[in-house]
């Protein structure tokens, strides 16, 4: 379990294809301390499991799932050094200065506008079809794991306000239009959803 309260930035060093699964290396720094094998640690949002622990490297399998459900695929033939959100995941004595981010990525949504207004910035994205019934002005949404607000809704599109700090010590510093981003829609109106129409909700479908 996460808040969304991205405690830093890592650069990826390595994402290689193998027989079993795609090993994903970061370069955590101090965030590495204190995180050993078996822990979770949520990387664009996306919850994974540490295997492997090399002083502030920290070294993930992923399954060809997770790869094709989230922007984490994106890194395939990329150079090293892309910039991904880091969370540890709660302790007890944490502090839930977000919201309840369970790390399980819904989807992807795709970077439509992102721009300075005054002295903050305006992200506009458009999620997964049909995926508009989640979102409300005011609600809470994960995007790449940071624990945001919704300001204005059209549909799967919406818009959120970033001040300067968010933008500067998370992934959004690099984020452009067309860009994907990862995103975990509110769990309680997912149940509220499911409770309500008394069926299974069906798979989101990908933008």
């Amino acid at each position: 379990m996460f808040t969304g309260i991205v405690e830093g930035t890592g650069a990826v060093e390595l994402y290689e294809p193998r027989e079993a699964a795609i090993r994903l290396r970061v370069a955590a720094g101090p965030l590495a301390e204190g995180v050993k094998p078996g822990d979770s640690v949520a990387v664009n949002g996306c919850c994974l499991t540490v295997v492997e622990v090399d002083g502030p490297r920290l070294s993930f399998d992923l399954l060809a799932e997770t790869a094709q459900r989230t922007n984490i695929g994106t890194l395939e033939g990329k150079p090293p050094g892309s910039t991904v959100n880091l969370e540890r995941s709660l302790t007890p004595e944490s502090r839930l200065g977000g919201h309840f981010v369970t790390g399980h990525i819904d989807g992807t949504g795709e970077v439509r506008r992102f721009e300075p207004v005054g002295k903050d910035f305006e992200l506009e994205v458009a999620g997964p079809p049909d995926t508009g019934r989640y979102l409300v002005p005011k609600g809470c949404i994960a995007v790449d794991g940071m624990s945001l607000t919704v300001v204005n809704v059209d549909g799967p599109v919406f818009s959120i306000w970033i001040i300067p700090h968010t933008r500067e010590v998370t992934c959004l510093r690099e984020r452009q239009p067309g860009d994907r981003v990862n995103l975990e829609f509110d769990l309680l109106a997912k149940y509220t959803e499911k409770l309500l129409s008394g069926k299974k909700p069906e798979s989101l479908s990908q933008a």
